[in-house]
């Protein structure tokens, strides 16, 4: 009887255990399922179902760094180990149009310090390159003070050397030069201060950097391992070389897990073409395991190397003519001459800088902004306080800025902003009659770009049942500012009286208020 009893009352548990197993077999089917209907395939097709992350459209401030063996001659730019091979023989080469004696002015600098590059190449510049004072600590939360949400170190420029231990080359940060793994150290730091961590690699272009002659270093095949392989200039980008290349990427890719892959040019070349949805493919899946919404940025939208939809655009020292429905990146640099720290290096003012921010936010982008630190790992006071001016205007106004969205139209004024790759350079400074508009929380902000001396402002925009304000406004505030501000709205604009005293020394933010029209009249339309 004892028996039947424990039979009968057994035979439920059996099948309760029977019925959970099997819910636990389809829900990690279904896991499955999701998680394979979620892989990208290596096809332009598949890879159309990609989006850009939340969190990077949110961020609008990153961190470059430029950062190498390049920085101790410090001379120039970080153009120095290929300009210092180029003697007046290659320069002849190269620029038959032109007469040089001496070739390069960075050859001749090379050359009077220290001696012909046959006798002291590039590469005897990484046994100097010791960055004794280097604190990715101390680095990281300077950038977190200027506002920065990103940090991206460059991994390996066209030089070769690899910023992180590498296991494809010996010519790499941890086995020679600092001995320590740079690109791993701030990629801890970055995530121990709440920043999300990208990386840069420029090393496509290292097939045609250096001037192999055999009259230099560069033509020694025991070198060939920095310097590139020997071949007939700007030859097709050999097989060989390629899958170094991408052996290289992926191994930045699966030991540093980064949020963010940034692309130089060169490896658009059609040589590199089957490699394109191979790399974001891969990418885009690692993404995925790791739990992380990853970003892989090109320069070039519309070629056939990465389609529209497949990746994010950046475009350097330049930006957009008007808003771009997805969201885009701008890299430049606080320098003006140069992306490494140079002996010469010119810095940008803070109000220039912010300005361009609010310009590339108000056109649905984010701003990758360069430092250049010098050999020993400090980072140059003249940079530093450029970065914590533009960080001191975010802590007042980064209401406007950080999870912003573009308006019905991104802004008004004179002032025509100069646009695509390497433009920077033909902008005028924009004026107190030029706006920029952004959108966040249902709240829309009106940011001059200067101050007024009039003590007026009049946004036009902003006309009374206009084309784009067909709704009335409720209220208007200055950020940073405790003055009561008189405002009226009129057929011509919403006309502002400025307090006497301005809120700061950049861009000016008023914030507007729709009362119960809000949502609709801050609608993001993209």
């Amino acid at each position: 009887m004892t028996n039947i009893l424990e039979k009968v009352l057994f035979l439920p548990i059996v099948i309760l255990l029977f019925i959970l197993s099997g819910c636990s077999a389809n829900k990690d089917t279904n896991e499955q399922e999701s998680i394979a209907e979620k892989t990208f395939k290596e096809d332009w097709n598949s890879l159309q179902a990609y989006e850009t992350p939340e969190w990077f459209a949110d961020a609008k401030l990153g961190v470059f760094i430029h950062w190498g063996p390049y920085s101790v001659p410090a001379h120039g730019s970080e153009w120095y180990p290929r300009f210092m091979y180029q003697d007046s023989v290659q320069w002849h080469q190269t620029h038959p149009e032109k007469t040089r004696q001496g070739g390069h002015p960075t050859f001749a600098h090379h050359t009077e310090k220290y001696g012909h590059p046959s006798e002291f190449g590039y590469k005897d510049f990484i046994p100097m390159f010791k960055a004794e004072k280097f604190d990715a600590a101390e680095w990281v939360n300077l950038f977190k003070e200027a506002g920065a949400k990103y940090v991206i170190p460059v991994a390996e420029h066209h030089d070769g050397f690899a910023m992180y231990k590498s296991n494809f080359t010996r010519w790499n940060s941890v086995d020679m030069g600092p001995k320590k793994d740079i690109l791993g150290e701030i990629a801890k730091a970055a995530k121990a201060a709440g920043l999300k961590f990208g990386t840069s690699s420029h090393f496509a272009f290292n097939w045609d950097y250096f001037n192999k002659a055999e009259r230099f270093d560069t033509g020694n095949p025991e070198f060939a391992d920095l310097y590139g392989p020997q071949h007939e200039r700007y030859a097709p980008v050999s097989e060989e070389f390629i899958k170094l290349w991408w052996n290289r990427t992926k191994d930045i890719i699966d030991n540093y897990e980064p949020e963010v892959m940034w692309f130089d040019f060169y490896y658009d070349r059609p040589e590199f073409s089957a490699y394109h949805p191979k790399l974001a493919a891969y990418y885009y899946n690692k993404g995925l395991e790791w739990n992380k919404e990853v970003v892989l940025q090109s320069k070039n939208m519309g070629q056939a190397s990465f389609p529209d939809g497949t990746f994010t655009l950046d475009i350097e020292r330049g930006k957009m003519s008007k808003t771009h429905k997805e969201t885009w990146q701008t890299d430049t640099s606080i320098g003006k001459n140069s992306w490494c720290y140079t002996e010469g290096w010119e810095s940008k003012t803070a109000g220039s800088l912010i300005d361009d921010l609010v310009d590339i936010v108000s056109k649905n982008g984010t701003m990758l902004l360069n430092v250049g630190p010098k050999a020993d790992g400090t980072i140059p006071e003249s940079q530093a306080q450029v970065l914590l001016d533009m960080g001191k205007w975010l802590k007042m106004n980064g209401a406007a800025i950080y999870g912003s969205r573009p308006w019905r139209i991104f802004g008004e004024g004179p002032t025509e902003v100069a646009v695509g790759h390497h433009s920077e350079k033909k902008n005028k400074a924009l004026t107190g009659e030029d706006f920029r508009f952004t959108t966040n929380n249902d709240k829309l902000y009106a940011i001059a770009m200067d101050w007024s001396d009039s003590g007026k402002m009049l946004v036009k925009s902003l006309a009374k049942n206009s084309e784009h304000c067909k709704w009335n406004i409720n209220g208007v505030a200055l950020m940073g500012s405790n003055a009561d501000l008189k405002w009226e709205h009129t057929d011509e604009g919403l006309q502002i009286e400025l307090p006497s005293e301005k809120p700061g020394d950049h861009a000016f933010v008023f914030e507007i208020d729709f009362g119960n029209e809000a949502k609709e009249a801050t609608k993001n339309l993209l």
